[in-house]
């Protein structure tokens, strides 16, 4: 059994946040009915490599849903959602704030017809503060967060991924996991707001604001520990990554270098003057791991139990032994699609991989069977579809 069978949550969003904490949700045995818009859908669908109509980063985000296409404006749509709205157990969306209450689909109006409800409601930036009604993308939240000035000393530079996006994701399927569970105790569900910028800083906060967090004046600053460990090691034909972070690790790099002496060395002897000499210390090993090749170096480290890896391309990545041996990466057929890859969902129950849910649902495709499943006849949605409130 997955954890979440028998829940029910209707996902209202656009782009990555909501969409992918609702896919966790369903991976884990939640049934989840993405409402979306009659004419376009979600624009998602159409970023990226596509095939089908579906683009390769909606299939990624949107696996294992039903799509009703609704029109949210007109008041029968509204209505609709409202009937669905007694009998599910989570309300997510990523809309700005005020924009689902202008639709009669707010917090307090679901939760009125509902007292079980977990509504979840992400935005930009929370809903007080002078930001608060403007609008949010990753980089957006990347530049307030701080997260462009992690990245490198003295300058900006953004991690050209959707960083914020997905730990806002995560974010949202852990609130909304733990509100389930006090439902569980209390027998009734709650509202969570969601701030992607808030998500971000919490994210960031431990290690990145390392030297932001002690506000004495007898404080002593550190080097970063990103300063420290993310630094390319080149080598005669390409570059690995090592990341000696005890004592025992940097002694198996100077054994695996044939610089054992350098443990003594009045430079380096202590992990202050270490610190105090780093680019010293650095320029010694970097010379040595530059008259090998990047094989030999993997296999001296991992000869002496150090922290390392060869910096795979994306297409290294996916064809790695580690990931085949645990069965993470599997090839689904969609028939729009095609063939396409999926991951698996990395938890493991009772040392148990979860199955990976169905690929990612045309816009529409389930429109029918669910307002069936909540009640609709026949001849009311063929009604609702002459009027146009779904397609």
């Amino acid at each position: 059994m997955k954890p979440f069978e028998g829940i029910t949550v209707i996902e209202f969003s656009t782009m990555i946040t909501a969409s992918l904490a609702a896919m966790m949700l369903g991976e884990q045995g939640a049934r989840v009915i993405k409402v979306e818009p009659t004419e376009t859908g979600d624009p998602l669908r159409y970023i990226g490599a596509a095939k089908g109509g579906i683009s390769s980063i909606f299939a990624n985000c949107n696996r294992g849903k039903e799509s009703i296409r609704l029109d949210l404006k007109s008041p029968d749509g509204q209505a609709i959602i409202r009937e669905m709205a007694t009998d599910c157990d989570v309300v997510i969306h990523n809309f700005r704030p005020g924009v689902m209450d202008k639709h009669g689909l707010g917090t307090e109006k679901l939760r009125s017809i509902n007292p079980r409800l977990v509504y979840i409601a992400i935005s930009g930036f929370g809903t007080k503060g002078p930001l608060s009604s403007s609008p949010a993308y990753d980089p957006v939240i990347q530049a307030h967060s701080g997260m462009t000035a992690a990245q490198g000393s003295g300058g900006q530079a953004f991690i050209k991924n959707l960083m914020c996006d997905k730990l806002t994701a995560y974010t949202a399927f852990q609130a909304v996991s733990s509100a389930l569970y006090v439902r569980e105790r209390l027998g009734k569900g709650q509202h969570i707001d969601l701030s992607m910028l808030d998500s971000a800083m919490f994210f960031l906060f431990p290690d990145a604001f390392q030297n932001h967090t002690l506000l004495d004046e007898d404080v002593v600053a550190q080097p970063l520990l990103s300063d420290m460990l993310y630094d390319m090691t080149l080598t005669k034909d390409g570059g690995l990554t090592i990341s000696a972070a005890t004592e025992a690790q940097r002694a198996g790099v100077l054994r695996a270098l044939g610089k054992e002496s350098m443990m003594e060395d009045e430079r380096f002897n202590s992990l202050e003057k270490l610190i105090a000499n780093l680019q010293e210390y650095r320029g010694i090993l970097a010379k040595s791991f530059s008259e090998l090749t990047t094989s030999e170096a993997l296999e001296r480290l991992q000869k002496n139990d150090v922290p390392c890896a060869r910096c795979h391309t994306l297409d290294e990545a996916l064809s790695q032994e580690q990931l085949q041996a645990s069965d993470s990466v599997q090839i689904q057929d969609h028939p729009l699609m095609g063939k396409l890859r999926a991951v698996r969902t990395p938890a493991r129950f009772n040392g148990e991989a979860l199955s990976i849910g169905n690929p990612a649902p045309a816009h529409g495709q389930q429109t029918d069977a669910i307002l069936e499943s909540f009640g609709f006849d026949d001849r009311k949605i063929a009604q609702m579809r002459e009027d146009g409130v779904i397609a």
